[in-house]
Formats: C-alpha cells, structure tokens, sequence
C-alpha cells in the first residue's frame, strides 16, 4: 500500500515530536529550511523526493521499497 503525503507528514510530525525536536532543529539537524520542514508536516505533495528521504533518515524513520515480483513482469 502506497504512502500518501499526509500518511508521511503524520509519521513526521509524530517522531519528530516524540523525540522533543523542534521543527527549527529537525531544519538545521537534516540540512533543509524551517519552511521546507513545516510543508512537509503538512503534507504537501510537492516536497522533493530527495529532501524528504534526507528528514526520513535524520529521524530514523525507515522507508521500505519493493519492486514488483518478477510475476507481474512476464505478466502473469
């Protein structure tokens, strides 16, 4: 099941807050603007890819991607 923009800004904004950062030091901590982080919390779909992978791995957060088997290949 794929992630939504808003299902990634609750995971966000929920570590973020249950590790006592702030948005300012999760900005600083990951390399980003403080505006950067506050759209990302609210879910805009628009964040770059590479921006929020970087905010995902200074929190810990994991991001698993799978390809499709090699089944739905031969289209099976």
């Amino acid at each position: 099941m794929p992630y939504t923009p808003e299902q990634i800004a609750h995971i966000v904004k929920k570590t973020r807050k249950q590790l006592g950062v702030t948005q300012k030091d999760l900005a600083l901590t990951s390399g980003t603007g403080l505006r950067f982080i506050i759209d990302l919390e609210k879910g805009k779909p628009t964040c770059q890819i590479g921006k929020v992978l970087v905010v995902l791995h200074t929190l810990g957060i994991k991001l698993e991607i799978m390809p499709p088997t090699q089944e739905k290949y031969d289209g099976s």
